[in-house]
C-alpha cells in the first residue's frame, strides 16, 4: 500500500511540475521574402486581434513609405461614421536576414515591436501580419472587402499557425469607403 501511494504521490507531483512549466511557442514561420518597394502604399484593415491602440476603431488604414534607412508608417484610425479618430506615425526597419519579411517598429522611441509578414498574397493584394507570441494579428488588403476565397485560405493558415481565428474583430469597411 505504501508503494502505492509514493507511486500515486510521485506521478500527481510531476503532473503538477508539467502543468507549471511554461512551453515555448510554436516558432512562427514568415513569409521568405517581402519586396519593400512593392508593400509600400495605402493598406486597408480587414481584420485584427483587438488591442489597446486601436480601441473604438471601427477601420483602420496603413501606409507605408520606403526611405533610405527604414519604412514610414502612417497608421489611421476611423469611427463608424468614416472621421478620422486617432492617427500615429512611427518608423520599421528590417529586421536582418529576414528577407524583409520581419520588422521592428516603433511609434514611440525607443519601443519597438515585431511586425512579421506571415502571409502575402503573389500580387501583393493582401497580406497578415503577426507577431511571434501571437498577440497582435492583422489581415490586410489593398482594397477595403477581402475576396471569400482569399479569405478562407487565410483563416485555414491562421490554425495551422496556431492563431484563433475567434478572437479576429472584422472591421467595417464603411468607415474605410468615407474618407
Amino acid at each position: 500500500m505504501t508503494k502505492l501511494l509514493t507511486l500515486l504521490t510521485l506521478t500527481v507531483l510531476i503532473t503538477l511540475l508539467e502543468g507549471c512549466q511554461q512551453k515555448a511557442p510554436v516558432p512562427l514561420p514568415t513569409v521568405e521574402h517581402v519586396d519593400l518597394e512593392r508593400y509600400s502604399g495605402l493598406w486597408h484593415e480587414i481584420a485584427r486581434y483587438e488591442n489597446r491602440f486601436e480601441e473604438g476603431c471601427v477601420g483602420a488604414t496603413a501606409t507605408y513609405r520606403l526611405k533610405a534607412d527604414h519604412v514610414a508608417v502612417v497608421n489611421r484610425c476611423y469611427d463608424d461614421a468614416g472621421r478620422l479618430k486617432d492617427q500615429a506615425r512611427g518608423e520599421a526597419r528590417v529586421v536582418e536576414a529576414s528577407g524583409n519579411a520581419k520588422l521592428r517598429v516603433s511609434f514611440f522611441w525607443p519601443f519597438y515591436g515585431d511586425y512579421w509578414i506571415i502571409m502575402l498574397a503573389d500580387d501583393y493584394r493582401y497580406a497578415v501580419v503577426g507577431d511571434p507570441q501571437r498577440k497582435y494579428l492583422w489581415i490586410l488588403a489593398r482594397d477595403t472587402v477581402l475576396d471569400d476565397r482569399d479569405r478562407e485560405a487565410i483563416l485555414a493558415r491562421l490554425v495551422a499557425l496556431k492563431y484563433d481565428p475567434f478572437k479576429l474583430y472584422w472591421t467595417g469597411f464603411k468607415a474605410m469607403c468615407n474618407h
